[in-house]
């Protein structure tokens, strides 16, 4: 999934950005859903958030994209306050495409949401559908792609504005198993190559370890920080089937399963 040379790479353009959350907590009415939590994360870093269901992890996602505002406590990224549809690039569970664009419309409309000059949307265009697997499909009609194919467009679309941040929500729950593996390669891969600080949203413990360069999980409600897990499993230069095999990788899986389990309980 290469870039164009004639255009910088997203790593050297500093599209770089930390999270600082203090004190964060959110309630829905009588209910809190969250907090408190206190997390810095580093630029560039892959903190996979991982949990049972209902214990906060899409909450936290969406303060940190400024999708809604905290009952208490602040999140800062850049050292600033998110603005939605600025600080992230957003992916959800669902693809959430126009049925009506094409593959490449669907693109198109971000790159003009994101303020791309019109003489350049085609070729930035060409360059996300790329990187993300999908050469040569942007006069496909989206109904005639596949699920996991229109995720990849998903993702394209969200890396179109230049954000310091790369958000996702689950997005290969509703996937099978090999297409779900491929796109989880896909992600980690754009992650490394461009840089931004990505949080992903998860209840596997396989996805987190594979994903993650820091692994939270969270408590069941409200979600609370139970482990803090660094991740020292190589990013680059190894094969991913290689990787999935790898004692140091099933040892993780094994800790982050049994952590999950524990903070649900």
């Amino acid at each position: 999934m290469p870039s164009s040379s004639s255009q910088p790479t997203d790593v050297e353009s500093g599209l770089r950005g930390g999270v600082r959350i203090e004190n964060l907590a959110h309630r829905y009415g009588d209910v809190t859903a969250l907090g408190p939590v206190d997390l810095d994360v580093e630029p560039g870093a892959f903190l996979v958030l991982v949990g049972a269901s209902g214990c906060g992890k899409s909450t936290l996602l969406r303060l940190i994209a400024g999708f809604e505002e905290p009952t208490a406590g602040r999140v800062q990224v850049s050292g600033d306050a998110p603005t939605p549809g600025v600080t992230a690039g957003v992916v959800f569970q669902q693809p959430r495409l126009f049925p009506w664009r094409t593959v490449g419309g669907n693109v198109d409309l971000a790159l003009k949401y994101a303020q791309v000059p019109k003489d350049r949307r085609a070729e930035r265009r060409d360059q996300l559908l790329n990187r993300v697997g999908l050469e040569g499909t942007a006069d496909r009609k989206i109904w005639e792609i596949s699920g996991g194919q229109q995720q990849r467009v998903a993702i394209a679309r969200a890396l179109a504005a230049d954000t310091p941040l790369f958000l996702l929500d689950e997005p290969f729950a509703a996937l099978d198993a090999l297409t779900r593996e491929r796109l989880q390669e896909d992600v980690r891969q754009v992650s490394s190559e461009t840089g931004r600080t990505t949080v992903f949203v998860t209840h596997s413990a396989d996805e987190a370890a594979f994903l993650g360069s820091r692994i939270v999980v969270l408590t069941r409600r409200p979600g609370q920080i139970a482990l803090d897990l660094p991740v020292d499993l190589p990013r680059t230069g190894i094969d991913p089937d290689e990787l999935r095999r790898s004692a140091e990788y099933s040892r993780l899986r094994a800790e982050v399963g049994q952590a999950v389990k524990a903070a649900a309980a």
